[in-house]
């Protein structure tokens, strides 16, 4: 059952994010502040050919309500395919269109921001979501344009097509995640349309969230890069203050750690790593907790070890 998306309140929202928004980052951030998790992308191409780990992807926490699933695809039968098997998968609440990828794999496709290249294509894929979803809602992930600034024909043909809202990534494709975000052009995209828009890109501190609120009239944002090593910016801005204690901040790392194991078993240990290194940016002897847990296996142990370094370290 959807809890009702509501965009009176800014909306916060968690950016899917390859390799890093799984179940167990989605049920924390989700836990300590975030509105809506949108799941890794997915091929649907992947989902129509029965692919064991795209379907796994699609698995969520019971905390996630409303949840998103974003797809990527570029054939107006094989989305529409995908989209009938998610419709056949209990707990989804939105179906999310990528359209903004630059990553050479998934543009070389087709999909992702390759779709700013092709409009009527982008609108032709929208319309088959809508009509063919039983879900609540559709909404579409966009960059500013491929390689040069079209934004308004973009979101205009993203609202003309049926999406329920849109989410704006302030940078062309060309862009990649270097380019300064153009925050101006998420402002002309929200000024031309009706439907919610969601700014994204850069918004990495509790004080930027709200500038770019304000800058841009936006009726949310969504932070990807800017939570991974600080999911707690969500339990800042549902809290309204940039204070963030240092229990607070152990008690979401421990969270996300026991999510880790309890998702993936054993193989949590060595996926945690990354996250380890993350978090402990800017403690006190960061870099020998990271020597240490590099060599350790064993789930109590490495428990064990974070458990008393976030406890107990201070942050320079």
């Amino acid at each position: 059952m959807l809890k009702k998306l509501s965009f009176d309140e800014p909306l916060y929202v968690l950016a899917p994010l390859a390799g890093f928004t799984d179940l167990p980052f989605r049920s924390v951030v989700k836990k300590f502040g975030a509105d809506l998790t949108v799941s890794e992308m997915l091929s649907s191409n992947a989902l129509v050919h029965g692919s064991i780990k795209t379907l796994h992807m699609l698995e969520k926490n019971p905390n996630e309500n409303p949840y998103s699933v974003q797809i990527a695809g570029s054939n107006v039968d094989i989305v529409k395919g995908a989209v009938e098997i998610l419709n056949n998968q209990d707990g989804i609440d939105i179906i999310d269109l990528n359209c903004g990828c630059p990553v050479p794999k998934v543009v070389g496709n087709g999909s992702g921001s390759s779709l700013l290249l092709n409009l009527p294509l982008m609108g032709d894929i929208i319309k088959t979501i809508k009509e063919t979803s039983n879900k609540s809602l559709t909404s579409v992930k966009i960059r500013l344009g491929f390689e040069e600034k079209n934004h308004i024909a973009i979101a205009k043909m993203v609202e003309e097509s049926g999406a329920d809202f849109i989410a704006v990534h302030g940078r062309t494709r060309a862009g990649k995640f270097k380019a300064p975000v153009d925050y101006d052009a998420i402002k002309e995209i929200k000024e031309a349309i009706g439907i919610p828009v969601i700014a994204n890109g850069d918004i990495d501190s509790y004080e930027k969230a709200k500038w770019v609120l304000e800058h841009t009239g936006a009726d949310g944002i969504m932070i990807g890069r800017g939570a991974v090593g600080a999911p707690w910016i969500f339990h800042q801005l549902k809290s309204g203050s940039s204070d963030i204690s240092n229990e607070i901040k152990h008690d979401i790392i421990m969270e996300h750690f026991d999510k880790m194991i309890e998702f993936y078993g054993q193989r949590g240990v060595s996926i945690f790593r990354k996250h380890t290194h993350t978090y402990s940016k800017g403690y006190r002897g960061a870099s020998a907790l990271r020597n240490k847990v590099n060599h350790i296996d064993d789930i109590s142990e490495y428990r064990g070890v974070i458990d008393h370094f976030f406890a107990n370290s201070e942050i320079l």
